[in-house]
């Protein structure tokens, strides 16, 4: 495997290493089980649609972009509400 230098700034790069220590990682062990994790945006656009259709599929659920939108906006009220507590 190739390796690669990444620019960070050096308190990002010292935090990352603490956690990968405190796991009983190095640094670049952990950064790479870190990336196996994350879903690009095209990944993430996929298990939506995947989640979508399995909702609609198990109970006839399928809201609107309208519909989602109110949601989501009810959602970010919400969690608002609470941080601001």
């Amino acid at each position: 495997m190739a390796d690669a230098n990444v620019r960070i700034p050096k308190e990002a790069k010292d935090r990352l290493a603490a956690v990968a220590a405190s796991e009983g990682l190095s640094l670049r062990a952990y950064l790479a089980r870190l990336a196996d994790t994350l879903l690009t945006p095209a990944e993430r656009a996929e298990r939506a649609a995947q989640a979508r259709a399995a909702l609609k599929e198990w109970n006839g659920y399928a809201p609107t972009v309208v519909e989602e939108r109110a949601l989501d906006g009810e959602l970010d009220r919400r969690l608002a509400r609470v941080v601001g507590q």
